[in-house]
């Protein structure tokens, strides 16, 4: 999945906005005011990466602790967040090596389980839309 396609998704969701609060290299996503995803390019120079996110673009995406572990297993390209709760979120690089459904799928776990943290009143407001 390229750049473009994954900001296109992620914007396509209910009630998303973009929002800039770590300079304008990297991309947060909001559902209402709740982060459920970052969108970077990776420089390499990040600690603990082994250089992999290396002019790679890369979203940080909130994961039910299990199934972080899981995907990273399966995926040489998911990895622990970067700069993130390592057991609830994980850094997808976008090399190409994960089918675009599976991203897509990644992305739509995220952002349900930050709606699924907000009020009831919050929750009806974003649901009604899917």
């Amino acid at each position: 999945m390229e750049e473009q396609l994954a900001e296109k998704y992620l914007l396509s969701k209910p009630e998303t906005s973009l929002y800039y609060p770590f300079g304008d290299d990297v991309k947060v996503f909001r559902v209402k005011t709740k982060m459920f995803a970052t969108l970077a390019l990776g420089k390499g120079t990040e600690k603990d990466t082994d250089g992999k996110m290396a002019g790679h673009f890369c979203i940080n995406l909130k994961c039910d602790p299990e199934e972080a572990e899981m995907l990273r297993d399966i995926f040489p390209s998911v990895i622990p967040g970067y700069h993130m709760n390592k057991a609830q979120w994980n850094t997808v690089i976008l090399d190409g090596s994960i089918p675009q459904g599976e991203i897509e799928r990644m992305i739509d776990n995220s952002y349900m389980l930050v709606v699924s943290k907000m009020t009831k009143k919050d929750q009806q407001s974003i649901l009604v839309h899917l």
